[in-house]
């Protein structure tokens, strides 16, 4: 890494992004990478929730439309996808359902380069028209579509409820509360009699 931060070769040169397939080894290096991203201190009306789950199935149903950016055998990026057949409608929409970018890479164009590799795939799974979503104030993320060919906008109202203030939520609590002490008293007095079956030790 040079003195301003920015990853360099041997050679001196900055290293070149490489757009792939994702790997079944790149799951991890992913998921971490989308846990700093995507998360729900920053985007409270996210209302896809990044998990394991979330990335494995898709991996498993959609490998074809999962891509990685990579960058001195790191994961600086990823693209996830998925394709949509309307019932009654001849036409096939791809979905982008998540972009992510390592902040600490800077600016060299992986969010455009992972595009990009992403409208070809789509294309040649035989979409024809491609969605994106995102939050009404990410104005960073809404250039970015906009620049890349995006429009036809149409508002979305979320709207979100504290389950935590429900007093069902607050019986669910205390009956998992209820349950947790009693499989810790199960546990200890198996414990207990499995010491009494073993019998003394060595005198």
């Amino acid at each position: 890494m040079s003195e301003n931060g920015k990853r360099t070769s041997k050679n001196g040169k900055q290293p070149v992004v490489e757009i792939r397939a994702m790997e079944i080894g790149d799951l991890p290096e992913v998921f971490d990478l989308g846990e700093e991203l995507f998360t729900a201190e920053r985007w409270r009306a996210l209302y896809r929730t990044w998990d394991e789950y979330e990335l494995a199935t898709l991996f498993a149903s959609e490998g074809d439309l999962c891509i990685v950016a990579e960058l001195d055998d790191d994961i600086v990026g990823f693209a996830l996808g998925t394709i949509l057949d309307k019932r009654g409608s001849a036409w096939s929409y791809g979905h982008l359902l998540w972009l992510g970018v390592d902040p600490k890479v800077g600016r060299r164009g992986v969010a455009a380069k992972l595009m990009e590799r992403m409208t070809e795939t789509f294309i040649e799974e035989g979409a024809r028209i491609l969605l994106v979503d995102t939050a009404a104030d990410n104005d960073a993320a809404l250039a970015f579509f906009r620049k890349n060919g995006f429009g036809d906008e149409e508002p979305h109202v979320y709207l979100s409820k504290n389950l935590t203030d429900d007093p069902e939520y607050k019986a669910h609590r205390k009956r998992e509360k209820l349950r947790d002490a009693a499989a810790r008293r199960r546990a200890r007095k198996r414990r207990q009699e499995a010491k009494q079956a073993a019998g003394p030790g060595p005198g």
